[in-house]
């Protein structure tokens, strides 16, 4: 028995990874993939006498000349990873007389010799290997018989790319979210491979699978590009997103929240061999929150414009990018195109009407620039009405997918089809969700896309991952189903898996827990719009509390910045009769209605929120010490923006409680009790920006919980005297992150002409 082999790992003779039947994925694929064989405590032991392959610090990587830039750039990371283990990087080679007598062979399988491929792949067996299938196998090298190449292979770049990365995660320890948990492999003399190794991977289970890079404030502050890249994220952090969606063995991005189509941005995803695609906001890649001033936009009398703007669009792009085309028809910045037509207010059908024929004028100008083109279209809000009351129809070469609104919950009512796919959050910008911490629970994922997995709707999985690092662990969740499906064992079993890989084994057993009581301890929105799974996220504790203390000081009207809008946009207009409907209502009963809610909400919640701080607390002594710094930026500082801001809440609307009745000095008391909780925020986000991660918190523009603590100083000043300095009637709504993260674009709008 090989040494790999006696760790447990299905690394003997010919493993194959049966294709998914579609539910034997849901009971544990995923799970095989998370094998890391390299937890193996015998791996760095002698050698037995069976036959094996010892891969040391002089392997070389052995490329297909000519070979493609995507792949040659995942051979190099396998190089740096190499030097993570190692010590030492791996020469890369692209003749074969200069390989050593144990090489890495990297190629698609077209360029590697047939009695090099395992059995079952595509030019040793009579059947194409799928599209983006893999192998990992040890072979005797055809220029020379004393040499051993593992070959790493697959029938397309990506596939080849996707054995790169999965040799390094099972052989060389190497965390696919690495770059966000910090997480280093183990520092190794030799791996030890047994002679006989062959595994084939199947093709994925969702057709397209990618992260969405979405209300992008803490990463545009941490690391902008403005000034050396020409983008709102640095290009250098821009590549390390793209290599870890690669490592999650995904296959398409959407790089920003508005972008243009000749952004950097979007070619580097080419670079790195992934599908760009648009958000639902952004059909053909419209940048829409930079439409020009004095220019219609509406598709009842101006149609011609819009039909400009999406052929300019389209030529805009890299002819030779891979593109996933988003369809649609929606206002600016992410509205309903009802806000833009009174046509269409509250006629249905003939918003159904228009979006339905842009959708087929869309695919029309695409595909006079691309034939063969691909399509996807959103069922963002509204669109989801639409398509239930019949009144959207979809042409039958487009993928309809399906959205949750922020919680996890997709709103496709049970109505899914085969091929159809799904937008989903594990973090979200809508006032009320999560932006800076954890708030879907793994069991919420697993049942939800376990249903699309059922229902065959597995053409397509977006994941909106926000700033990525705050919800590393529910992305690689997903990101995990997206390719082998639904693991047997549950959310239990998944923190579980989680924990002893971050933090050590000693520590998972309890971590598990706190995570299980961690997504407890969420607060529910009562009578939720769309459903269950509303919960209380990290953006609703300071919204309410920035509205209660100024509606508290300062009476109507207010005014909303916009923040993803064209810059000639109105401001708002709130807390009058007369005002608009808008996603914050502040009519006359709103400060007495949500401090009611409040105290009772949030009152019950405080010591759900206080024994998982204390379980997280007492867990912190079983972590490994080389973990101890990711686990408070990871686990402790992610409690304590949940727990502190309820608080606060709390504290506030009960400040307020006691302000309306008259009792100054008891308002005092309660505001002032706000203090250490942020205090405590404070000190866990500055904990959290150690080495790299200096100034992470610097982008932390959208929640705004600074201004929070300043609005809760003026509300002090304002109690001890009320003609202290007011603070103006402004609601922000995130106006400064997006200030940041769009200032790269300066004053450009998009093409018409």
């Amino acid at each position: 028995m090989s040494i790999l082999a006696s760790c447990g790992s299905r690394v003997g003779s010919r493993t194959r990874v049966a294709a998914p039947s579609r539910l034997a994925a849901l009971l544990g694929l995923a799970a095989f993939f998370s094998v890391a064989v390299l937890g193996c405590k015998q791996a760095d032991a002698a050698p037995t006498a069976s036959a094996h392959v010892m891969v040391t610090s002089n392997v070389t990587l052995l490329e297909s000349p000519g070979e493609s830039l995507p792949v040659r750039l995942a051979a190099q990371d396998l190089q740096n990873d190499f030097a993570r283990v190692f010590g030492v990087r791996p020469r890369i080679v692209t003749r074969r007389r200069d390989a050593g007598p144990v090489t890495i062979m990297i190629g698609q399988e077209a360029q590697i010799p047939s009695d090099m491929l395992p059995a079952g792949t595509a030019t040793s067996g009579a059947v194409a290997s799928p599209p983006e299938s893999f192998s990992i196998s040890v072979r005797k090298a055809d220029w020379n018989p004393d040499t051993r190449a593992v070959v790493l292979t697959g029938p397309d770049i990506r596939g080849t790319m996707y054995a790169i990365y999965q040799f390094s995660q099972d052989y060389l320890g190497v965390d696919p979210m690495y770059y966000w948990t910090d997480r280093q492999p183990a520092r190794r003399r030799r791996i030890v491979l047994p002679d006989s190794l062959q595994r084939l991977f199947p093709p994925p289970l969702f057709k397209y699978r990618g992260f969405f890079i979405n209300d992008e404030d803490l990463l545009t502050g941490w690391a902008p590009g403005e000034k050396t890249d020409h983008s709102g994220i640095s290009l250098a952090v821009m590549n390390r997103i793209y290599e870890t969606i690669l490592r999650l063995k995904g296959n398409m991005v959407v790089p920003g929240t508005w972008t243009f189509p000749d952004d950097p941005q979007n070619r580097l995803a080419g670079r790195r061999g992934l599908i760009l695609t648009q958000h639902h906001a952004m059909p053909l890649g419209v940048n829409v929150a930079r439409w020009p001033a004095d220019v219609p936009y509406d598709y009842s009398t101006h149609p011609q414009i819009l039909e400009r703007a999406w052929k300019d669009a389209v030529a805009a792009y890299d002819p030779h990018q891979e593109i996933l085309w988003s369809l649609g028809l929606r206002g600016l910045s992410d509205t309903s195109y009802a806000s833009m037509d009174p046509t269409v207010v509250g006629n249905d059908k003939r918003l159904g009407m228009l979006i339905s024929k842009a959708i087929a004028t869309e695919m029309r100008i695409v595909r006079a620039a691309h034939p063969n083109a691909r399509f996807v279209t959103d069922f963002w809000q509204e669109g989801a009405r639409l398509v239930h009351d019949g009144y959207l129809k979809i042409p039958p070469d487009v993928t309809p997918v399906w959205a949750d609104v922020g919680y996890g919950i997709p709103q496709d009512g049970g109505d899914l089809a085969p091929g159809e796919g799904v937008y989903y959050h594990v973090a979200m910008l809508n006032g009320r969700a999560n932006h800076l911490t954890e708030m879907v629970p793994v069991s919420r994922i697993y049942s939800q896309l376990g249903r699309y997995i059922k229902a065959g709707a597995t053409g397509y999985l977006l994941l909106n991952t926000s700033n990525t690092r705050q919800v590393a662990m529910t992305a690689e969740a997903v990101m995990n189903v997206a390719w082998g499906g639904v693991p047997a064992g549950g959310a239990g079993d998944y923190y579980g898996r989680w924990a002893a890989k971050e933090f050590g084994e000693r520590a998972a057993p309890a971590l598990a827990k706190v995570y299980t009581d961690y997504f407890a301890a969420f607060s529910h929105v009562p009578a939720g719009e769309h459903g269950a799974g509303e919960d209380y996220g990290d953006q609703l504790y300071h919204q309410e509390a920035q509205g209660l203390l100024l509606a508290t000081m300062v009476s109507p009207p207010y005014y909303y910045v916009p923040s993803q809008d064209p810059k000639w946009t109105p401001v708002p207009i709130l807390g009058l009769a007369s005002s608009k409907p808008f996603f914050l209502q502040m009519g006359p009963d709103w400060v007495r209605d949500t401090v009611q809610r409040e105290l009772s909400i949030c009152g019950a919640a405080q010591a759900r929120w206080d024994g998982v701080w204390r379980e997280a607390l007492a867990a912190q002594r079983l972590v490994d010490p080389a973990r101890r710094q990711y686990y408070g930026a990871g686990v402790l500082t992610m409690i304590a923006i949940n727990r502190d801001s309820n608080r606060i809440l709390y504290r506030v609307a009960s400040a307020v409680r006691d302000f309306q009745a008259g009792d100054s000095a008891e308002a005092i008391a309660q505001a002032t009790a706000t203090l250490p909780a942020f205090d405590e925020i404070q000190r866990m986000e500055s904990a959290a920006e150690y080495g790299k991660w200096r100034n992470w918190y610097r982008g932390e523009w959208i929640d705004g919980i600074h201004r929070t603590r300043d609005l809760v100083a003026t509300f002090i000043r304002y109690l001890h005297d009320p003609m202290t300095t007011l603070p103006p009637p402004v609601i922000y709504g995130g106006w400064e992150g997006y200030y940041h993260i769009m200032h790269y674009e300066g004053d450009r709008t998009v093409d018409v002409r």
